[in-house]
């Protein structure tokens, strides 16, 4: 079924909400990167986590090979330190990035997304109110057309 827009214009029905269809389906492919966004994050956190255990792990394992001397404890453990401060600190640079660039994404995809339903909503208000002045037309036009009658109606009474 067609539905007339204006100027003798008519749109097809279907077409006109498939066009409102797609507006609203651009949206949700923002969302589903940010989504992939948080499962790159999850994926991250937990290669830092196993990099930090594979570097206390190998840590260990240096002072253990070392515990003949007080010496070579004590730098075991500095370096034991050191590593699992390096390795805290890389996972969470890690983390803050990965967080700024979902925080980045999250805030474009709702703007896109706000917009985006706003055409929408923009677009389908227009072709009501033409969609309303056409019909208030058609009215106008089936009253003229409904008094005419009963003018010819009452003529012949008379």
């Amino acid at each position: 079924m067609k539905l007339p827009i204006g100027g003798r214009v008519a749109i097809d029905r279907r077409r006109l909400l498939d066009l409102i269809d797609q507006m609203r389906v651009a949206a949700p492919m923002e969302l589903r990167e940010a989504q992939e966004l948080l499962a790159q994050k999850e994926e991250l956190l937990l290669k830092a986590r196993e990099e930090s255990q594979l570097l206390v792990a190998q840590a260990q394992q240096d002072v253990e090979l070392r515990l003949t001397d007080n010496e070579v404890i004590k730098a075991a453990e500095a370096k034991v330190a050191e590593l699992l401060h390096q390795a805290e600190d890389q996972a969470e640079s890690m983390l803050r990035e990965t967080e700024d660039r979902i925080r980045a994404r999250f805030g474009t995809a709702e703007t896109v997304a706000a917009q985006q339903m706003e055409e929408a909503d923009r677009y389908a208000l227009e072709m009501l109110h033409k969609l309303e002045s056409q019909l208030a037309a058609f009215l106008g036009s089936v009253r003229a057309g409904v008094d005419s009658m009963e003018e010819k109606a009452q003529e012949r009474v008379r």
